[in-house]
């Protein structure tokens, strides 16, 4: 059988395998090499035009290249046109290097691409799963009695399943609404919308946190079912609302507490860190993502229940995949483990990096990328031509502005902060985010945002990034 036919088993047809790996590894040193860079330089109209010229025209060829050039060829363009993660100076997004470990536990299960939605397509990782699933669920609820968790693509379905639970435990008391802060992911509004839930009910933040206070008046006004929203960790900058204060007065009104922790919700891996998430553990349910503070290939979404009997509201039988009788005779039922029906084992990438480094393993990793962030935020602090916005850090996450962009009124100023980042992703050299949020002043302001989530960067690497934004505000100003 030539190459271009041989499927991807992993006993008869090794040496295949083996030589595509090494063609894929080849091809992404050498766009590595082509980018020299954390991003490839000329912006989106440039990139269009190498990579359509990687394609000859004919992404579906009438004679097919063979596997060993189509692999070379794309694999180069893609490597050269990629936002690359693990360059120190690619710091926008919760957008994380993966472990070389998490990454070649992945392409195992791509091997044998088992699908999570009947045991007899998936056996063993079927087991792997659910010893997963327990231990996250422990580390979110270690007091709690029956807790669990499932794995989901990200903080997005997590949600989404999050506020699904709460909308069919409440069905008999009425429809469920939901309060959140304006620091609340995207994802709350979407999922309510795709609910079928009323528009949520947004609670202003203007230190960045939800205030306890404001939810209790919100709550007190309300009638019926609701569903309060905290976040551990926003997306914006990485702060953690008052859990504590959040879960007592969600209590005292009877209301489902969600905890979108997608960002901030692996620092419990860390004795030393986990006490910032206090409070997290009387949530209804959790959702975190290990493809954030956790260094896995994407998707390594988890959502974490306080009780496991809310679970069954998922239940949902299909003949084919998890007929009674089968489930009766002790084939274990998977459909109702997902809001998904085919989907990718990605508790085995997750069991692989926990067996790998151990809890204190993990737990180093998050420690050092927050002792990082607070090192970065003291180098921004003495710089002459940055400054960085007043308060806490947030987590990993360091918001500041060029002095340039204060000697004018907002909106230029603004301006000049805009331009300073598409400057840099124009010329390849750097990755910033942005995020508007509150001044000492009280006025929202546009920021940079540099997220440190590499597990081996330290911060004195990170002064050359600090001279180049500000040479750069100089230039544009």
């Amino acid at each position: 059988m030539a190459p271009v036919d041989a499927v991807a088993a992993p006993a008869g047809f090794g040496n295949v395998l083996r030589d595509m790996t090494s063609v894929v590894l080849d091809a992404l040193a050498e766009g590595a090499e082509q980018r020299h860079g954390p991003l490839p330089a000329g912006g989106p109209g440039a990139v269009t035009r190498r990579v359509h010229a990687a394609l000859g025209g004919a992404v579906l060829p009438e004679h097919g290249d063979g596997p060993e050039t189509a692999l070379r060829e794309l694999t180069t363009v893609l490597s050269a046109g990629a936002a690359d993660p693990s360059d120190p100076y690619c710091v926008a997004h919760l957008h994380v290097p993966p472990l070389a470990v998490a990454a070649a536990a992945d392409f195992a299960a791509s091997v044998l691409n088992p699908s999570m939605d009947s045991w007899d397509q998936a056996p063993a990782a079927s087991v792997i799963e659910q010893g997963v699933t327990d231990v996250l669920a422990a580390l979110v609820y270690p007091r709690a009695a029956r807790p669990d968790a499932v794995i989901t693509s990200g903080g997005t379905e997590s949600n989404l399943m999050a506020l699904l639970l709460a909308r069919e435990q409440a069905r008999a008391t009425g429809p469920v609404r939901v309060v959140c802060g304006a620091n609340a992911h995207h994802s709350i509004g979407r999922a309510a919308w795709l609910l079928g839930l009323p528009d949520p009910v947004v609670v202003d933040c203007p230190h960045g946190h939800l205030p306890p206070e404001s939810v209790d008046r919100v709550l007190r006004e309300l009638s019926g079912p609701a569903v309060v929203v905290a976040t551990a960790g926003t997306t914006d900058e990485g702060l953690i609302d008052p859990l504590p204060r959040l879960a007592e007065i969600a209590a005292a009104h009877g209301a489902h507490l969600h905890v979108d922790a997608a960002y901030g919700g692996p620092l419990l891996f860390s004795d030393e860190l986990a006490g910032r998430l206090a409070g997290i553990e009387a949530a209804d349910t959790v959702s975190f993502d290990l493809h954030k503070l956790g260094w896995q290939p994407v998707a390594s979404g988890i959502l974490a229940v306080r009780d496991a009997s809310v679970m069954t509201r998922l239940s949902i039988e299909a003949d084919y995949l998890n007929a009674a009788d089968d489930t009766e005779a002790g084939l274990p039922d998977l459909l109702g483990r997902s809001l998904r029906t085919s989907r990718r084992p990605d508790a085995f990438k997750i069991a692989v990096t926990m067996r790998a480094l151990g809890r204190r393993g993990i737990a180093l990793l998050i420690e050092h990328c927050v002792r990082t962030a607070e090192r970065f935020a003291a180098a921004v602090d003495a710089h002459p031509g940055l400054r960085r916005r007043p308060g806490e850090i947030g987590i990993s996450t360091v918001l500041l502005r060029p002095i340039e962009a204060d000697w004018a009124d907002d909106h230029t100023g603004d301006k000049l902060v805009a331009a300073v980042r598409r400057h840099l992703l124009h010329e390849g050299t750097a990755v910033l985010g942005r995020a508007i949020a509150a001044d000492a002043d009280g006025q929202r302001r546009l920021w940079l945002k540099v997220t440190l989530l590499h597990p081996r960067t330290d911060a004195e690497q990170f002064d050359g990034l600090l001279d180049l934004i500000s040479r750069t505000a100089s230039l544009l100003a």
